[in-house]
């Protein structure tokens, strides 16, 4: 596999069953991640961009079959953030370094759109320095026109997963695989630097489903991908299922670094959850962002999207000392740079 994994760094790109065999190959993986390493050295330097994770509200219309804030879950302590209080993590994490704030927060209707419209302006207002990015699921294309033109920066949507079979087996019956991807296209078209990505491990998906993933993110050409192992939620419908491979998600995270040297790629929460050292991991695998959060510490708890969600120590922006030591134990630093695409 080693030539397809050069041929993949020098032309970034191979067909499906290209992609397959290396997905099912073990015995290259070491040296896909050092080729991917060796790219992402070569673009970033031993850089780490930082994004200050601000959770603002675990209340969502939606019932997805995985996520622990689904609707249909009674037992969470539902919270949402105000817009002081997401001022008051802002100005926490920019006297930290931060200069990129990640809004992120299930589809809260209380939290309209003049709502985060008003909060995108305030923040745009107070640091006009710093990058906004959203993470707050599926809007009109009018929304996302008004967020962006209030001073949103970027815009996170992760796709889940490109086959429509897949996608409906994991979703409610009122949200659909094609307006998912329609929200993408939009953000792309209005200027936003998109991110996207992929669930790895998720109930029912097959090695072919990752394929048609790569070869679609490969196509929309996203400046931020974001993968993380499936964890399962215990009040959800999907408990009893197994946790997604950490493996696969480092091969993904080496893959798309060989696709799109300049993407930006997350160490996620979810694999630091599942995997001992998962920061260190992810970047030796081929990531250049870490997202600590910024959340008020009452509330980043009941932000439970599966379970035993890491929160503290190098996940906390508190903790940004011990995150810069893991980073320097393997010849890395933190950057305090909005790191746009």
């Amino acid at each position: 596999m080693r030539n397809t994994i050069d041929r993949l760094r020098d032309q970034h790109t191979l067909t499906a069953n290209e992609y397959k065999q290396l997905l099912e190959c073990a015995d290259a993986d070491e040296y896909l991640h050092k080729e991917a390493r060796r790219v992402a050295l070569h673009h970033f330097g031993n850089k780490i961009f930082i994004r200050g994770l601000i959770e603002i509200s675990n209340h969502c219309k939606n019932d997805c079959l995985y996520c622990g804030i689904r609707r249909g879950n009674k037992r969470v302590a539902r919270y949402r953030l105000d817009k002081q209080a997401i001022l008051d993590c802002c100005t926490r994490g920019y006297a930290l370094g931060f200069r990129t704030f990640v809004l992120q927060g299930g589809e809260d209707p209380m939290q309209n759109d003049d709502w985060v419209e008003d909060v995108v302006r305030s923040i745009r207002m107070a640091f006009p320095d710093c990058a906004i990015t959203l993470s707050l699921g599926e809007k009109s294309r009018e929304a996302y026109v008004r967020f962006y033109n209030a001073g949103a920066d970027r815009y996170l949507l992760r796709h889940e997963t490109f086959d429509d079979a897949h996608y409906r087996s994991l979703h409610p019956l009122e949200m659909s695989r094609d307006h998912r991807l329609h929200c993408l296209l939009w953000l792309k078209a209005i200027g936003y630097q998109t991110g996207t990505g992929m669930m790895i491990g998720s109930k029912g998906q097959t090695t072919d489903n990752l394929v048609d993933d790569i070869l679609f993110i490969e196509q929309l050409r996203p400046q931020m991908i974001g993968m993380g192992p499936f964890i399962p939620h215990h009040d959800t419908p999907l408990a009893n299922e197994q946790a997604g491979s950490t493996a696969m998600t480092l091969k993904l995270i080496s893959i798309f670094r060989l696709i799109n040297p300049r993407v930006l790629i997350p160490a996620t929460t979810a694999l630091s959850t599942l995997m001992k050292n998962g920061h260190q991991a992810g970047i030796m695998a081929g990531a250049n962002v870490i997202m600590p959060n910024l959340s008020p510490m009452e509330d980043r708890r009941k932000y439970e999207l599966y379970d035993n969600k890491a929160f503290l120590n190098s996940e906390a922006a508190e903790g940004l000392q011990l995150l810069r030591k893991e980073l320097e134990e393997i010849g890395y630093e933190i950057v305090k740079e909005r790191g746009d695409y």
